[in-house]
């Protein structure tokens, strides 16, 4: 694996954390060749890409559930402003990548129903 886009595809958090563990390991102990140490830090990113989904999927839970932006906020160590913001983000990268692939991300209704749910930072959830 070379890039972290490889790594997306061939990777799930799991089996992604699980061999980022298992070269760290590898390199704390015997230190490791430049194609192992290039593999650690694409795993990092994968992780890192899939973690993030999966927590703007908590937040949109979290909103789904009745949880308002100053508590998810508190969750996630941050303002409420904030973490609207990084939600908001993620829907608009979510639309993009439907754009720009026509089945990945989400679609204009799919959208629509995001933006809804995440409202306004001072909105309770509708």
């Amino acid at each position: 694996m070379t890039s972290p886009a490889e790594g997306e595809r061939r990777h799930t958090l799991r089996t992604a954390v699980a061999r980022y563990e298992e070269l760290r390991s590898r390199e704390v102990l015997d230190g490791l060749a430049a194609d192992d140490v290039l593999e650690l830090l694409a795993l990092s990113e994968v992780i890192a890409r899939k973690a993030g989904y999966g927590r703007q999927l908590s937040v949109r839970n979290a909103r789904a559930a009745g949880a308002s932006w100053t508590a998810i906020g508190r969750a996630l160590g941050t303002t409420k402003q904030a973490a609207w913001e990084a939600h908001t983000r993620w829907i608009d990268t979510q639309s993009a990548q439907h754009r720009g692939s026509g089945h990945e991300g989400f679609d204009d209704a799919e959208t629509a129903a995001a933006r809804r749910l995440a409202g306004a930072p001072d909105d309770v959830v509708p």
